[in-house]
């Protein structure tokens, strides 16, 4: 905190009333306001961190990238001083007091100690990429419920439809599925799965297409950032799309241990009698190490150098996994350092 901070708001967030608690330096609630998740209340809540802290103050929002999305971005506009903390910790008692009020207070005194606080992710090309990931994330998701959907019905459909399946790729099973037609002499049984079968083929179809397209779109908005990541081994649009959110904006992280820290990929200390080892922290952004952990996985495979180092490491007696926990720390040195050099462009 700056040596002029006199105070902090806390702001517990939901989606339809966000609870703010305001502080003074040393902890003690000034008071406390209730308002509406929408354009006035945000206007509201401001006006009562001018009144109560008229001098220097300081933002600390629950969910910056959720619930409290619109009164950060309304803040930054105003010039304020915002961070983002975590989900305040619960009291150690039986009886579990909570409340938004309370939840409030908790988010500002974390702030006061400095405790957990990272900078609100900013721009409006991550925001793009994020909203389209989500997207093709739920249009991957629908498709592969559809694919189950249709390897159930071959399962359960007529001799006669198996026949023409049996033995075929799901993309040529998916292909074949959506030219099925129902038959007039048919009985009702199986018009009834053929059009079933016809539905659901269409419906992958028609995800496999979504899905493409919005990767195009996402591949754009990637170069278009100027970080060329995807220049880098193993790096494809979607996991560069992913750093770039998780990323942000320079100054978000204070060293490049912490993006590490937040990427799940910090070693932890797992050492036990004579044995002496570390795991990877299986905390933090799970899509950004998942990001990470598809990047280790194509080098390697495809990166001689990557290679080369595995095979260095396995004659060393490392395990694969301890090996893909080096490499993963490695990648995220080197995201760092290059999104350090050629930050997104907002």
């Amino acid at each position: 905190m700056t040596e002029t901070m006199v105070g902090v708001i806390g702001v517990d967030t939901h989606r339809d009333t966000h609870t703010a608690a305001a502080l003074t330096g040393t902890g003690g609630v000034l008071a406390e306001r209730r308002e509406s998740a929408d354009s006035g209340g945000f206007r509201r809540l401001y006006d009562f961190g001018v009144e109560y802290l008229p001098d220097a103050r300081r933002w600390a929002i629950e969910g910056t990238g959720s619930y409290g999305a619109g009164l950060t971005r309304f803040l930054v506009e105003q010039g304020e001083e915002v961070v983002e903390v975590e989900r305040p910790k619960r009291p150690a008692r039986r009886s579990h007091a909570k409340s938004d009020e309370l939840d409030a207070i908790r988010a500002a005194r974390q702030a006061l100690a400095d405790d957990g606080l990272s900078n609100p992710k900013q721009g409006s090309a991550r925001e793009a990429l994020r909203v389209l990931l989500a997207t093709r994330k739920g249009a991957l998701s629908a498709r592969v419920e559809a694919i189950n959907l249709l390897k159930g019905l071959i399962v359960t459909a007529p001799e006669e439809i198996r026949d023409q399946l049996r033995g075929l790729s799901t993309r040529r099973q998916v292909a074949v599925c959506a030219k099925f037609r129902a038959r007039p002499s048919g009985d009702v049984a199986m018009n009834a799965t053929v059009q079933a079968m016809r539905s659901a083929a269409s419906r992958i179809v028609d995800l496999d297409s979504e899905a493409r397209c919005l990767e195009s779109t996402i591949a754009k908005i990637v170069d278009d950032t100027g970080t060329n990541l995807t220049a880098l081994p193993g790096i494809g649009p979607i996991s560069a799309a992913r750093v770039i959110v998780a990323w942000s904006h320079p100054g978000r992280f204070r060293s490049e241990a912490a993006f590490a820290a937040l990427a799940g990929v910090s070693p932890i200390e797992a050492s036990s009698g004579q044995t002496t080892r570390h795991r990877l922290n299986r905390g933090g952004d799970r899509l950004l190490n998942a990001a990470i952990h598809t990047i280790v996985l194509v080098r390697l495979r495809a990166d001689p150098e990557t290679k080369a180092y595995a095979a260095r490491r396995t004659l060393q007696g490392k395990s694969s996994r301890e090996i893909r926990r080096c490499l993963k720390r490695y990648v995220a040195r080197q995201l760092h350092r290059h999104l350090t050099a050629h930050p997104p462009a907002t």
